[in-house]
């Protein structure tokens, strides 16, 4: 871990030397007054802390013009949109404005990416086509902890086909005293289970804990005991470094509305690797190949790769909003925005654990910076987090609680700073301590 000085002046010294700073002027920053409504905070005109990109990624400047204009074409050209567009974005094609894009920030091929629907949905759809149970090889293994979502998917999917789930999933639960997942330990529960093992399903970055795992590593272990492989990567797209297409993932989805900032239930994207393009799927007529689509002819034509699993047309105005981000990606690229997020999260470690030797709280996510994305999740000693959280917003402190005792912490390189984190670490300090005097004396 980098050591820093711990000092105001040093964190707007990194500020001055990065090399994105002028990246985060093409984001809105809510202001402490917008977050918290309350104009009787000090400096509330000033922008709010909001280290939350994890959830929710805040609104890019060049969204907001996209989707103006989309507006304005609608109401103007209204149906003509769709083959006359004015600005050279015909609807009937919209999803071809982010598809390189999205296959660039996600390490595959273009024609490997669909961008589609949303997370749960394309996860239902590849699982559709992946998940091919028999007898002998039914299970679908994943980690215990799995987000909600991921777990009702693939537990409907194996009654689906007429399986129970209680003898059907297996779930991976973290060592005894641990967290998170070592990675020898995941490849011992998959070659103990392997074969009886249909399907692997894991993240790519961990929601609760904030750990990256190797997919490289994992997927090729995997693959060479025959095993199917796919990946969630709702944390991970758009925070970590990915190469879907060489490390021969079979299939992954992925949200766009946290690391990826294309609003509140933003429009999904899925990878089919080209080895898997022959895949059975369910289809829809935007899967059509676009020379005979309009045709009306009922006899299907697949469009090829990725884009043969495609279902309805996309919303335009999901499209273009995420757009709006993944033009800051293309310019600037995924391994500076790495380079800067390792920095930043590794700040956020260096000042947590020199503010804090009485350790009110325990990091929870791996401390080295190649097995986590842009995140530290704070384990709390009982009854102090739900505190301190609530203090924190009301000094317009924007990070993400998962109760009952974890604070997730995420500096997004995109529009995060080392002050941020600075002030953060500071607004914290005063919090725990001003909470602690209250509730509980003089320790915990």
């Amino acid at each position: 871990m980098a050591q820093f000085q711990h000092d105001l002046a040093t964190a707007k010294r990194l500020d001055h030397e990065d090399e994105l700073k002028d990246v985060r002027d093409q984001f809105f920053i809510p202001s402490r007054f917008e977050i918290t409504e309350n104009s009787e905070i000090s400096e509330a005109n000033e922008p709010s802390i909001y280290l939350c990109g994890n959830s929710l990624g805040l609104q890019s400047k060049g969204t907001r013009r996209l989707i103006e204009e989309e507006l304005d074409v609608w109401s103007k050209a209204g149906v003509y949109g769709h083959f006359r567009h004015p600005k050279s974005r015909d609807w009937v094609s919209i999803d071809e404005t982010v598809t390189q894009k999205m296959a660039d920030v996600v390490g595959a091929q273009r024609s490997e990416v669909a961008v589609m629907t949303t997370l749960t949905t394309n996860l239902h759809l590849l699982l559709s086509s992946f998940y091919k149970p028999t007898k002998e090889k039914h299970m679908i293994i994943l980690e215990a902890k799995a987000f909600p979502s991921d777990h009702y998917a693939v537990e409907s999917q194996i009654q689906l086909h007429g399986f129970d789930p209680t003898e059907s999933m297996v779930t991976i639960e973290p060592p005894t005293d641990q967290y998170f997942l070592p990675t020898e330990y995941i490849l011992k529960i998959i070659s103990t289970h392997a074969s009886t093992a249909a399907l692997i399903l894991l993240p790519g970055v961990q929601y609760y804990t904030g750990q990256a795992f190797d997919i490289k590593k994992i997927t090729s272990y995997a693959k060479s005991l025959g095993v199917t492989i796919g990946w969630d990567l709702a944390h991970a797209a758009g925070n970590v470094l990915l190469e879907l297409h060489d490390w021969e993932v079979d299939f992954a989805v992925w949200c766009t509305y946290k690391y990826l900032n294309s609003g509140p239930g933003g429009i999904g994207g899925l990878f089919v690797h080209e080895k898997n393009f022959g895949q059975p799927r369910l289809t829809g007529w935007w899967a059509h190949e676009k020379a005979t689509r309009f045709d009306m002819t009922n006899r299907f034509v697949s469009q090829p790769g990725a884009a043969g699993f495609q279902l309805s047309n996309p919303s335009v105005l999901d499209t273009v909003s995420l757009l709006g981000s993944l033009d800051i990606f293309a310019k600037y690229g995924m391994p500076a925005l790495r380079k800067k997020s390792v920095a930043l999260t590794g700040y956020l470690e260096s000042l947590l654990l020199a503010q804090f030797p009485d350790k009110p709280f325990r990091i929870i996510t791996p401390a080295d910076p190649a097995q986590r994305g842009a995140q530290l999740s704070l384990l709390f000693k009982p009854g102090l987090m739900v505190k301190v959280h609530k203090d924190l917003e009301k000094h317009a402190i924007t990070v993400d609680d998962r109760k009952p005792d974890v604070i997730r912490v995420a500096p997004t390189p995109l529009y995060n700073t080392f002050e941020d984190v600075w002030k953060f670490v500071s607004e914290l300090r005063r919090s725990v301590d001003a909470v602690i005097a209250e509730e509980y004396g003089k320790s915990v």
